[in-house]
Order: C-alpha cells, then structure tokens, then sequence
C-alpha cells in the first residue's frame, strides 16, 4: 500500500433483498455494497459526492477492473464494516482496494481499477486537481 493508505469504513446491513433463498449474501451483492462504501469515502474523506464530480468537474470515476476474492459468506441481518483504501493513483485512474469485514472477520476481499472520464464523452481523462493533491497528502 502507498503512503495514503488510511483505511475508509462504512457499515452496511444486510437485508433480505441482498441473499439469495438460504439468507446467504447472493456474490453480485457484493458489488453494490463496494459501491456504496466507494461513494460514501469520496463524500466524507474528500468532500465530493459523484453528482458534485459530474456537475463541478464533468467528470465520473468509472470501474474499468474489479477482483473479488469470497473468502466466507455474509449472512441476512449481518452488520458489515466494508473498507475503501487508497493502493495507486495515476493520471486519470485510482486503484483501491476493499473489503467486507463481519467484525475482524475477512469475507469478501477486493481490488478495484476506477478510470475518471468525462461525462460527455466516457472518454478518460486526469484525475480533478484537487482529488489527486488530497489523495498525495
């Protein structure tokens, strides 16, 4: 991990609608809860929400790779800690890497390629100023 590795947590339940019929985490879900806490660590760590992103910059962070790695299953009602830290920045990408945590237990590991492109174009394009000077302090 690099310098500005400080790990991000936000916690999500899971609710019925998130498990398949045995109340077991369905593995796509995963995906939305990642998501969820990305967004949530861009809001409170550096202040922007992707709609601030799209109308101050025209820009949106997009998912070019993401790789999961199930290591056990979250269950219905589980209260989970899931983890966004910074692992690389370059140019117009950010490489994080999360986790799905069930209090110090590891389920769901994770390293996601996000690209920032325009708006306009889906075409990418640098990282805002402001983003890539918080994200190098």
């Amino acid at each position: 991990m690099s310098k500005h590795a400080s790990v991000f947590a936000s916690p999500i339940r899971v609710y019925f609608q998130d498990t398949d019929a045995g109340g077991v985490v369905y593995h796509a879900s995963y995906v939305n809860f990642m998501e969820r806490a990305r967004t949530e660590w861009l809001r409170e760590r550096y202040g922007y929400s992707n709609a601030g992103l799209m109308k101050e910059f025209g820009v949106v962070f997009v998912v070019r790779t993401l790789q999961l790695d199930y290591l056990k299953p979250a269950l219905l009602d589980d209260l989970l800690d899931v983890t966004a830290q910074i692992k690389e920045t370059g140019r117009s990408r950010v490489i994080l890497y999360q986790c799905v945590l069930r209090g110090e237990e590891r389920l769901v590991e994770a390293e996601v390629h996000l690209v920032c492109v325009a708006v306009d174009s889906f075409k990418p394009v640098s990282v805002p100023e402001v983003l890539r000077k918080q994200w190098k302090d």
